[in-house]
């Protein structure tokens, strides 16, 4: 039997998530929505590609926000509320005492919310990898600052460590860092030239949708693949 994670993935209020991508979703033509929306798609995208993925037994986002805690109950994947805005490392470790009341011997990961061009395989692959070799892994982005993922084997305190320079806060930690060919993994999106390079990897459907009617380019594949 291949080894499976509890995974939280936490989604900020579209209002404040993604600030250095206004204008993005619809080149600075000034639609009140298409940020909000481009946001939501990223982090659709996410959950679609983490809930296909075989390593991954519970997938729970934490969000407080009413449009993504809806929107992502119409895409079949469970939300529980962050702790009442105290931060995304605190609601990060309220979503693993959740989800370790429900499984205390399972390992816990921390996906973020930001990867429209991850693949399934990539994070089956990298869990898979984080679970061989030490009680607690991480991936960082592909500037080698942030984390993208972080896992902690059965037994282990997941410890999140994410804010500025997270890759270094988790390493000086003692989580190992891997070093597995993930683009999608590495590829988060906070500006639109992170957004030109996960284009470039194959963007998830529904951020292409959102892409669309501004011409943005794109390759389509499938979340799975």
């Amino acid at each position: 039997m291949h080894p499976t994670i509890d995974l939280l993935v936490p989604v900020k209020p579209l209002t404040r998530a993604k600030t250095r991508l206004r204008g993005a979703a619809d080149s600075g033509a000034g639609d009140p929505g298409a940020h909000a929306r481009l946001a939501l798609a990223l982090a659709r995208d996410t959950l679609a590609a983490a809930a296909a993925a075989t390593t991954v037994r519970r997938l729970l986002a934490i969000t407080s926000d009413p449009e993504v805690r809806a929107a992502l109950a119409r895409d079949g994947v469970h939300t529980l509320p962050d702790s009442p805005d105290a931060g995304l490392n605190p609601a990060l470790r309220h979503g693993e005492r959740e989800l370790r009341a429900i499984d205390p011997d399972a390992p816990v990961a921390v996906l973020q919310a930001d990867l429209p061009a991850l693949r399934a395989a990539e994070l089956d692959a990298a869990v898979h990898t984080a679970l061989t070799v030490a009680p607690r892994a991480f991936c960082a982005d592909r500037a080698g600052t942030g984390t993208t993922l972080l896992v902690a084997a059965s037994g282990r305190p997941l410890d999140p460590r994410f804010g500025s320079r997270s890759a270094a806060a988790h390493r000086a930690a003692g989580a190992v860092e891997l070093n597995g060919d993930w683009p999608g993994l590495r590829c988060d999106v906070d500006t639109p030239d992170d957004l030109a390079v996960a284009a470039e990897l194959a963007l998830g459907s529904h951020t292409r949708a959102v892409l669309a009617p501004r011409g943005t380019a794109a390759n389509g594949c499938s979340a799975g693949g």
